[in-house]
């Protein structure tokens, strides 16, 4: 018990330590974000997972299982669900027109249902698009899987920084020299050059790194030789703006060890694009 509260004291610590200095508002659009979290959970638990997703996804709308998917269509043709999937949302942020936004939250999954004691643990990130009718429905949704963590964190945070000047070069444009950085330069330092300070890197099998720090020190000691595809996906509205494309990672022989998909949120903070969300979901993944 003692070590348990222990390491619950320290994961508080860490997610303290990596918003430290951001001021947090209770931001209106926030707010109907989390309440569309609610409302989407609501409708998985009362309809079931297949329904629930259809609802709550866009028409065009992604998921990663494991490659790209059209969401609704992969639900409509999957024989109905028993499983239980409960979520909380924990960082939601909202693009400074209102167009797009962000959230990242934790959930735990159930095979059987509600009832089964099988669970398997994850966190997920989730973009939103505001549609013609002014709700908010899921334009792409991912995940990672992990161990069970100390603590499950039910508290949600979002930042009042919004309304940023906008520049003349769009986020894909900073981008780009990102993933130059990345060939030229190692990920390491590419990533210390580009990631926001409450950055959320997320890597299967690893709970999320929270902060530019805990995010540098995991790539730091992985050291992993990455390189990402030329954009597949690009979105862009205010101050926030979402990319999704392939990846690969060699080992230090050049022998492919993993390969997938990645997903990244930029977001305009002080006059310059940083990377807010940063996301690998691998479709090969071989052990080491």
């Amino acid at each position: 018990m003692l070590k348990s509260n222990a390491m619950k004291f320290v994961f508080k610590v860490v997610l303290l330590v990596a918003f430290a200095g951001i001021s947090f508002g209770q931001n209106p659009l926030a707010q109907k974000i989390y309440e569309t979290e609610r409302a989407f959970e609501k409708a998985v638990a009362e309809k079931g997972m297949n329904a629930g997703f259809i609802e709550f996804l866009t028409a065009d709308g992604i998921l990663f299982q494991p490659d790209v998917l059209n969401g609704r269509k992969a639900w409509q043709e999957r024989p109905r669900s028993p499983a239980s999937l409960t979520w909380n949302p924990i960082w939601i942020e909202v693009s400074s027109n209102g167009a797009l936004a962000y959230s990242v939250g934790n959930g735990v999954f159930k095979p059987k249902g509600k009832d089964d004691t099988t669970e398997y643990y994850s966190h997920y990130l989730s973009i939103w698009r505001r549609e013609p009718s002014g709700d908010y429905r899921a334009v792409l949704d991912v995940g990672i899987d992990h161990e069970k963590p100390p603590v499950t964190v039910t508290e949600w945070k979002s930042p009042t920084v919004s309304g940023n000047e906008k520049l003349q070069n769009s986020a894909g444009d900073h981008s780009v020299n990102f993933y130059s950085a990345i060939e030229s330069a190692g990920s390491a330092r590419a990533y210390k050059a580009f990631l926001a300070a409450d950055a959320i890197l997320m890597r299967d099998g690893h709970l999320p790194f929270i902060g530019k720090k805990a995010a540098l020190d995991h790539l730091d000691a992985e050291k992993p030789l990455i390189k990402f595809a030329k954009r597949k996906t690009f979105s862009e509205a205010g101050d926030i703006a979402w990319v999704t494309s392939g990846y690969s990672i060699n080992d230090k022989t050049g022998a492919e060890i993993e390969r997938g998909n990645f997903i990244q949120v930029w977001k305009l903070r002080n006059g310059k694009w940083q990377i807010a969300a940063d996301v690998l979901a691998p479709v090969l993944k071989k052990e080491k």
